[in-house]
């Protein structure tokens, strides 16, 4: 028996749209019920950057930093900063060094920010415009390699795919029909919910990284 030899399916922002209606017992019969859909598509975006880590989201980026620099603007999309490295470049060999991020406390009491060498700690400010402060400040020219996770993309025009991993469709779909629900179908948003929270648990759980992990027992005194 013949089978499709693709792994291709998706769903763009339309199709999202009609399945979710669907789940909600109607179909989209105005403008108004369509532009409301993707509003909300837009919101669960953003709740589900609260809810923990989107791998796909997840991505390297690099900031050069010169001699007195202890302070940089992060991308305005940028939600959170995993973790980080000093790179120093000598002779076309690049030299990565953990660097640790502390509290906004610790940056707060740390005595002269203006000091200079190799940075070895940095604060991140989430504000709506995110920054990054280090200590000390460099004191040449290095680069600041970095994990950040980044804003899922908006849902935008009706025919674009949306910004999530295929592992996550399902969970999209009933998010968006529970949330549509609320306004149009509140006799089935009960049900939806439960639907809802049981694939996005299903998806989460999956989304993670398998490599093995080691626990090694310290054993001195």
């Amino acid at each position: 028996m013949a089978t499709s030899g693709t792994t291709t399916f998706n769903l763009s922002i339309d199709d999202l749209v009609e399945e979710a209606f669907e789940r909600c017992g109607m179909r989209p019969q105005s403008g108004y019920q369509l532009s409301s859909a993707r509003r909300s598509l837009n919101l669960l975006f953003l709740d589900w950057a609260n809810r923990g880590l989107n791998l796909w989201t997840i991505e390297q980026a690099t900031f050069a930093l010169t001699q007195g620099v202890n302070e940089i603007t992060l991308p305005t999309d940028t939600v959170n900063v995993l973790e980080a490295v000093i790179r120093q470049s000598s002779q076309g060999t690049n030299t990565d060094v953990y660097i640790e991020r502390i509290s906004r406390e610790d940056w707060l009491n740390v005595p002269d920010k203006t000091s200079q060498a190799r940075p070895s700690q940095f604060y991140v400010q989430r504000a709506n415009t995110p920054k990054v402060f280090f200590y000390p400040a460099a004191d040449q020219a290095y680069t600041f390699v970095y994990y950040r996770i980044r804003r899922i993309q908006d849902a935008g025009s009706y025919t674009n795919d949306a910004d999530v991993n295929f592992r996550f469709l399902p969970c999209l779909a009933s998010g968006l029909a529970y949330y549509l629900s609320l306004k149009f179908a509140p006799e089935r948003a009960g049900a939806l919910k439960a639907i809802y929270d049981e694939d996005f648990t299903r998806a989460a759980l999956e989304d993670r990284d398998t490599a093995s992990v080691q626990f090694v027992p310290d054993l001195g005194v």
